[in-house]
């Protein structure tokens, strides 16, 4: 079934005090193009998540976000007390040898220096990853489940335009017969007032007409065109990523409809060549987001 490269996962959870939220957003693109941001602390997982990201959505413009809220009094921001009270006593002293108060500011003015505060950088727990990457896998889940749904509505609007063109195909039939009967009625007619009407050979006559329409026959490209059409619901029908066999296929369709309108050479069959050319042309625009 076609889906979608379109979608939208989300898994929100706590875990060791910590309130996270995994966002997964895909859009169409040629091949798999993933765009991650995660804080420092999961940046080892780097690879992991992409290549979980890679298997699960197979193409698409992908951006993986983790967000990170600190729901408990701990923080990785430490005051360093003996650089804190080493700033303080020299601003102090500083302050009343030129005459000055030494007051809260002067705490303000310390802690703006270098190295009062310091960074605790902490290390990942195992326990915490695996339930982290147990969310990216269900919001991977929800986002696949958002594609098949987006998917549906693209196959049915996909489908109808291919079945168009296989109905438009049919109609060419009846002209077709016409066709062939105004292009003797047109050459006789040129014939006969050139005044050589009485001065061509008849079997010679049949025989040019006959491979003047061999080469208007349009026979082979309708029976391909019918085939790629069929190929094409068949093609639509089957499960994994289908997006660019059918964009090749509506391809094909397009050369043989292009065919036909070169050799049609009637009015009727150019008119319906159009409407056939407006319905591919939805197709592959559609095409674009499938997978």
């Amino acid at each position: 079934m076609i889906k979608s490269m379109t979608g939208f996962g989300k898994a929100e959870f706590e875990v060791n005090n910590k309130k996270i939220t995994i966002e997964i957003k895909s859009l169409n693109s040629k091949q798999i193009d993933i765009n991650t941001r995660t804080p420092a602390l999961y940046r080892e997982k780097d690879i992991l998540i992409r290549k979980a990201i890679a298997e699960k959505l197979v193409r698409g413009k992908v951006d993986f976000n983790i967000y990170v809220e600190n729901l408990g009094d701990e923080t990785n921001s430490k005051i360093n007390e003996p650089i804190l009270k080493g700033y303080y006593n020299q601003l102090s002293d500083v302050s009343k040898q030129l005459g000055l108060s030494v007051d809260h500011s002067t705490l303000q003015a310390a802690m703006r220096l270098p190295d009062v505060v310091k960074t605790e950088y902490e290390t990942l727990d195992e326990t915490e990853w695996e339930t982290i990457y147990k969310n990216i896998l269900a919001a991977l889940g929800d986002i696949n489940d958002f594609r098949a749904k987006e998917g549906e509505a693209l196959e049915a609007d996909i489908l109808g335009n291919v079945e168009n063109i296989s109905n438009l195909l049919k109609q060419v039939e009846p002209f077709e017969k016409q066709r062939i009967e105004a292009l003797k009625v047109r050459l006789t007619d040129n014939l006969e007032a050139l005044k050589m009407i009485g001065n061509v050979d008849e079997n010679r006559f049949e025989q040019e007409l006959i491979f003047y329409l061999e080469k208007l026959d349009i026979n082979e490209e309708k029976v391909r065109l019918a085939n790629h059409c069929e190929y094409f619901f068949e093609t639509a029908k089957q499960n994994g990523a289908s997006g660019k066999k059918l964009g090749f296929i509506s391809q094909e369709i397009g050369r043989e409809i292009n065919t036909i309108g070169s050799k049609a050479n009637e009015t009727n069959i150019q008119r319906i060549v159009v409407q056939m050319k407006d319905h591919l042309e939805r197709v592959k625009e559609q095409l674009l987001n499938v997978l």
